[in-house]
């Protein structure tokens, strides 16, 4: 993780966490999730204020919240003490079980990453899954130059091509998407991906 970027979460945790649950629901994220993920485990990397994990909580998810910022995950465990939130950073994702999950959702995070650590974040993302599980995988689109906010957040300009060449044999991408967010009006590129199953 950037470590810039970290250090502004950091610095204003409630406040982010406050601005991300005042925004319209995203609804449009959510219907990918009804549309896509199925029962099991499922981790989210990047909770933030843990919006996304109390949703799939609260649709039947056996869910798990992972993020980089401490400051982020207090303010998730203090507004849903019934889901766990733990540490964990890309691209290394120490302490999350590999092979272990159903679903993974990672909803606009690897823009936050210095490009040299997109492509191998993106293998971490999908060594998560059990065969057959799916990867929702969004980011913040910049064009031309990466750049930063006048936090210091940083956002990565990079081709999609930088996460689908990580795709391994059998792996299939079902939903492709380059629109605006209902949440943020910011415009993002959304993929849903399905590991490849078991051999038979």
């Amino acid at each position: 993780m950037d470590a810039t970027t970290l250090a502004a979460y950091d610095a204003d945790a409630a406040g982010y966490a406050r601005t991300w649950d005042t925004q319209p629901p995203p609804e449009d994220l959510y219907e990918q999730l009804r549309a896509w993920f199925t029962p099991g485990p499922t981790a989210e990397i990047g909770t933030g204020s843990g919006r996304d994990a109390a949703w799939l909580a609260d649709h039947g998810f056996d869910v798990h919240g992972f993020d980089a910022s401490a400051g982020l995950l207090a303010q998730a465990r203090a507004a849903h003490p019934g889901i766990p939130f733990d540490l964990a950073t890309l691209p290394e994702l120490a302490g999350v079980a590999r092979g272990a999950w159903q679903n993974v959702l990672c909803e606009t995070v690897i823009m936050h990453l210095d490009t040299a650590q997109i492509a191998p974040s993106v293998r971490a993302l999908l060594s998560l899954l059990r065969p057959g599980g799916t990867l929702y995988l969004s980011w913040r689109v910049t064009t031309d130059a990466s750049t930063r906010d006048p936090a210091g957040r940083l956002y990565a300009a990079f081709d999609k091509s930088l996460v689908t060449n990580e795709l391994a044999p059998g792996d299939a991408i079902v939903f492709d998407e380059d629109a605006t967010s209902v949440a943020s009006a910011k415009r993002l590129q959304r993929l849903v991906i399905r590991r490849a199953p078991s051999a038979p």
